[in-house]
């Protein structure tokens, strides 16, 4: 994954040392314990995800499995996470959005990722059989409706299918997603040793959850190194 603020990893290193005197030990602790356990070695797409309560729960399962980032397309409608859903789990993970599939697609391609859609019509293979080990992937989810667009089919590098035994396919996007994201995060995490965010990819996150979490921070990161504009997380913009 690369780098995209080009900033020396000492400026992020003495910036996290500043704001660390304005947070409690324990809740530094639980940021550095949790982005150690973060990767971007899997991460997803949400092609047009319509209901608020649905892009809510897509970033609170990415949260909770340790996925740091997640990508959407809103040619269609805005990918809007209802506020009472989400608890603030938008604050922990990034979120890229997209000018349009192809734009995603292409942008996710780039940095090495296999386009993996899920769908219940094709099976290349199922969360028991998709090979882990291949490199980055992401998973592709489509509308809650129409499941994923032609241009993501076209696009595949391969099909996830979750086998079901009922007589209908009754899992929504939310449901599918949880049981995708926590059956492969876990996966990955046995079978890889490269699973987990570099130094630097992790300084950099750690940075910008500090930002997020201490109250002031642009005012007191200006004070202490005439900063004025400090979080990277301009390109992650915010809901």
């Amino acid at each position: 994954m690369t780098n995209t603020a080009n900033r020396p990893l000492s400026w992020y290193e003495e910036r996290i040392a500043c704001l660390e005197a304005f947070m409690t030990g324990e809740r530094v602790e639980l940021f550095r314990r949790t982005v150690a356990q973060r990767t971007l070695r899997m991460t997803l797409l949400a092609e047009n995800t319509y209901h608020p309560q649905n892009a809510a729960a897509l970033i609170r399962h990415c949260e909770a499995f340790g996925l740091q980032r997640m990508h959407t397309v809103e040619t269609l409608c805005a990918f809007r996470p209802a506020a009472a859903v989400v608890r603030g789990t938008d604050r922990w993970v990034d979120v890229c959005r997209h000018a349009s599939t192809a734009d995603a697609l292409r942008a996710l391609k780039a940095e090495g990722y296999r386009i993996v859609a899920t769908t219940p019509h094709r099976e290349d293979s199922t969360p028991e059989t998709f090979d882990v080990r291949r490199g980055p992937f992401a998973l592709v989810f489509g509308t809650e409706h129409a499941g994923i667009s032609d241009e993501v089919r076209d696009a595949a590098d391969e099909f996830l299918r979750i086998p079901m035994c009922g007589m209908v396919e009754s899992l929504n996007v939310s449901a599918s997603a949880a049981i995708l994201i926590y059956l492969l995060s876990q996966r990955m995490r046995q079978a890889c040793t490269d699973w987990a965010m570099t130094p630097r990819e992790q300084t950099e996150t750690l940075y910008r959850w500090m930002y997020r979490s201490v109250a002031d921070a642009p005012q007191i990161l200006e004070r202490k190194f005439g900063d004025t504009q400090n979080d990277d997380s301009t390109q992650y913009p915010a809901f």
